[in-house]
């Protein structure tokens, strides 16, 4: 008997998220450099970006870039030099890990935490 091969999901789904602490607060409250740092992280994880906009919210900031293949976003708390990050994107050309790392590293957080999920569907 051969291996059964199990068939590749029809829509590849991959989701990564956390919580960035301790990170630099000047950058924390410039909401173009979010919004350079978002689109930047789009390229690292080899997406199509669509649109990115970004809100003030008190000193902090919310981006949302979304991108043809699904979303990043980044929220930030300068008053606890803290942000949350999430990257989720379809299809296999992409590289969601990666575009969250150049977030972490931009941010300058000295910790984060991270979770991955696959949201991938075979129907």
């Amino acid at each position: 008997m051969g291996v059964e091969l199990k068939n590749s999901p029809r829509v590849v789904g991959k989701e990564v998220f956390g919580n960035l602490y301790d990170c630099d607060v000047d950058i924390l409250k410039d909401d173009e450099r979010l919004k350079n740092i978002a689109t930047e992280a789009v390229k690292e994880g080899n997406m199509t970006l669509l649109d990115v906009k970004a809100w003030k919210i008190g000193e902090g900031v919310s981006v949302v870039a979304i991108v043809l293949e699904s979303h990043v976003t980044i929220h930030t708390w300068p008053e606890h030099s803290f942000a949350t990050v999430d990257v989720y994107s379809c299809g296999s050309h992409t590289n969601p890990r990666r575009a969250f790392d150049y977030i972490v590293a931009e941010l300058k957080a000295k910790r984060f935490n991270i979770k991955e999920a696959d949201r991938s569907s075979e129907f």
